[in-house]
């Protein structure tokens, strides 16, 4: 596990490498960031901003979403796969954040996990993007660099490295750190093959040392 002062200089680092960050995903409303994150399980962002404008445009507002079929909204997201599920949940969600939640999306960790179909990365994500709240959301490129990098023991289970990086990261850094990890693996830390001998980490992490 690395000393307080390890984790701030790979804080710091990553400020530099990536200063914007922010979520790729793309959203107006509240509610559109919540409906957005749930289509991108099991598929990439990309796909999803290519999916939400037509969406969105079909659907304007959560009273259409409510009042829409699962099967129309299930031919807009198709193409982002678990459709069918996918198509219930946001309608399933349309209505209760109307009913329950004066058609806001909620601020808590409890509020928004009693949603259908939101767990707590997406709580995570809501909570700091929406709200600045600290956040912590524990995706795999999350889970695998700070696994990598010893900031966590190297577990997969998204609760236990929501833990312990809780007890790491400076709680005014975390959602910010957490949108520079989605950047970092997506340019340097892949999955397969990491290009450690190119990554300014590589004196911080225990895998580029190990490797």
């Amino acid at each position: 596990m690395k000393t307080q002062e390890e984790t701030l200089h790979i804080i710091e680092t990553l400020k530099q490498l990536y200063p914007d960050a922010l979520c790729s995903l793309t959203y107006e409303k509240d509610y559109e960031l919540l409906f957005a994150v749930r289509l991108s399980a099991q598929c990439t962002d990309a796909r999803v901003n290519l999916i939400t404008p037509e969406l969105f445009a079909r659907f304007p507002s959560l009273e259409a979403f409510a009042s829409a079929s699962y099967e129309e909204v299930g031919e807009v997201i198709r193409s982002c796969g678990f459709f069918r599920t996918k198509a219930k949940d946001l309608i399933e969600c349309a209505k209760l954040l109307l009913s329950r939640h004066g058609g806001k999306v909620p601020d808590t960790m409890e509020a928004l996990t009693a949603l259908p179909g939101v767990g707590r990365k997406t709580a995570n994500l809501v909570l700091g993007d929406i709200y600045g709240q600290p956040a912590y959301v524990c995706d795999t490129h999350c889970i695998r660099i700070t696994g990598r990098l010893g900031l966590t023991d190297g577990s997969t289970d998204p609760l236990q490295v929501e833990r312990q990086l809780r007890a790491v990261l400076p709680p005014e850094e975390s959602s910010d750190f957490c949108h520079r990890m989605v950047l970092h693996g997506r340019a340097l830390c892949s999955a397969r093959k990491p290009s450690c001998t190119e990554c300014p980490l590589r004196a911080l992490c225990d895998y580029a040392k190990e490797a």
